[in-house]
């Protein structure tokens, strides 16, 4: 798995967007230049995250989300499991 984040990662298992094992890692993401814990899904190419729309519920019990504009950039917040170590540990 390289370190780079995907272009596009969605929290929805119905997502085609979805993976759970580069979630498992943790994704970092800074939109607009602050760090967001609630995004539901990004796009870094397009520049646009998707929101839960506070505590409203579509009629299948999904969060209504909403889509914000702007510079995004993602990171992993944990290293890679098979990444090999560094020399000298």
């Amino acid at each position: 798995m390289s370190d780079t984040p995907p272009d596009r990662l969605s929290t929805n298992p119905r997502s085609p967007h979805f993976d759970m094992d580069v979630l498992q890692r943790g994704i970092g993401i800074r939109f607009k230049d602050r760090e967001r814990k609630d995004v539901e899904e990004y796009c870094i190419s397009e520049g646009w995250i998707r929101v839960a729309a506070g505590k409203t519920r579509d009629r299948h019990g999904n969060p209504l989300t909403i889509k914000l504009s702007g510079p995004v950039e993602a990171w992993f917040e944990n290293a890679a499991q098979d990444a090999p170590e560094a020399a000298g540990e």
